[in-house]
């Protein structure tokens, strides 16, 4: 190829993990282009909570401190029962010094923004639906179809989400994810006349989290053992009412300040069969679409930007290529399966349904709450602690394994 030129990457979605992706490929010198299918870059989603090991790897393209400034959470809170007694405590303070940093939830467009603003003008397109052709190899480029028109690329990444088709152009035979078995909602409100500590109330069958956001709205979200495709005959904020309505304060009155049409609901999928890789030929997925995973630890998103701070890293170009994506693979794919696999079970006890199993569930974490909040924080040792190993933007380009 023509090393004059800059190598060129086409990203197939604009959501989170896309975006940061295009911010990471164009800071090591790529020429990015953004292909957004919806007509505007408008999250499908509420709020995001940023663990330190997705702002440290924001750090690598130099956003890290722009999200530790939205940090609003600050003291205790914990997880409740539907009747408001509290199973455990936590503290902000406990968790930032033993991960690095405080959690920072922000609503998603607040982050998209950041995110497009580090990019250049006209570097994302939306409206633009585009289709993997071709994914290309060490002697040819991938091609992406857009109505239209036919586009090269020296490197194509799937961002396109749980369904992405960009994954079953590349690995046909695969299942894909799979129904969870439970449903979430999501929705930012403003905030409650009366304060309240940050919580995760978990029922039988059911679980409800409300958390402040820094421009004084709450993120709040729910979710509950379904059939998959179901929704409320009336309207979801309804059926938000009949679910949790009698449950401790604030989350009836939380469920109060939305309005009808405003709650978000979409079923959970998980990739509970690996695929065999992250990449093929010029091609590789990222977030959702290389590994799906249930809500249960705050992850998924997370995962993205950890992926597509990874990804850029290792990509390298021209026939370097398909071994800088064969590196991105090997880094990835143990790391994000094994928090496929934890999420899973995490679900499993947060959405337990028999009452013996709960009441077991409920005096297990009680128990293990006693011994203070650095037992309960153990559960994210490996996951928040993740440090990049990259310093910053000026890192040499890798294109083997490390």
């Amino acid at each position: 190829m023509d090393h004059a030129r800059k190598p060129r990457a086409i990203v197939i979605g604009g959501g989170i993990g896309g975006l940061t992706a295009a911010v990471g490929l164009h800071q090591r010198g790529w020429n990015v282009t953004v292909l957004e299918r919806a007509t505007a870059l408008a999250p499908v989603g509420a709020g995001i909570g940023l663990a330190p090991n997705s702002q440290r790897a924001l750090d690598v393209i130099g956003l890290g401190d722009q999200v530790r400034a939205l940090s609003a959470w600050q003291g205790d809170g914990g997880l409740r029962t539907p009747r408001g007694r509290w199973l455990n405590r936590t503290d902000s303070g406990a968790a930032a010094e033993r991960f690095g940093g405080p959690l920072v939830l922000v609503h998603r467009a607040t982050l998209v923004d950041i995110l497009v603003s580090a990019l250049p003008d006209g570097a994302v397109r939306t409206a633009a639906a585009a289709t993997l052709a071709d994914p290309g190899d060490d002697r040819r480029p991938a091609v992406v179809r857009t109505p239209g028109t036919d586009l090269e690329a020296d490197l194509v990444v799937g961002a396109d989400g749980i369904h992405s088709a960009v994954r079953a152009v590349l690995f046909p035979g695969h299942p894909g994810p799979r129904y969870s078995g439970y449903t979430t909602w999501r929705v930012v409100v403003p905030a409650p006349d009366a304060p309240f500590a940050p919580h995760e109330t978990w029922g039988r069958g059911r679980l409800w989290g409300t958390q402040p956001l820094k421009d004084g709205r709450v993120y709040a979200y729910a979710a509950a053992l379904a059939p998959p495709g179901e929704h409320a005959a009336d309207d979801e904020r309804a059926e938000l009412l009949r679910r949790f309505g009698d449950w401790h304060q604030p989350v009836p009155g939380i469920i109060a300040c939305a309005r009808p049409g405003q709650v978000l609901r979409h079923d959970v999928h998980h990739m509970a069969e690996p695929l065999p890789a992250y990449h093929s030929g010029r091609v590789a997925l990222i977030g959702d679409a290389a590994h799906a995973m249930q809500p249960t630890l705050g992850q998924g998103g997370n995962q993205a930007i950890e992926d597509a701070i990874v990804l850029a890293q290792h990509a390298g170009s021209g026939p370097d290529t398909g071994r800088g994506l064969a590196a991105y693979t090997r880094e990835r794919l143990p790391r994000t399966m094994g928090i496929v696999r934890l999420a899973t079970r995490t679900g499993r006890m947060a959405l337990h349904d028999s009452a013996v199993g709960v009441a077991v569930r409920d005096a297990l974490i009680r128990a293990v709450s006693r011994f203070g909040p650095g037992l309960v924080l153990r559960g994210f040792d490996g996951i928040a602690d993740w440090q990049p190993p990259y310093p910053g933007v000026s890192a040499p380009r890798h294109t083997g394994a490390r």
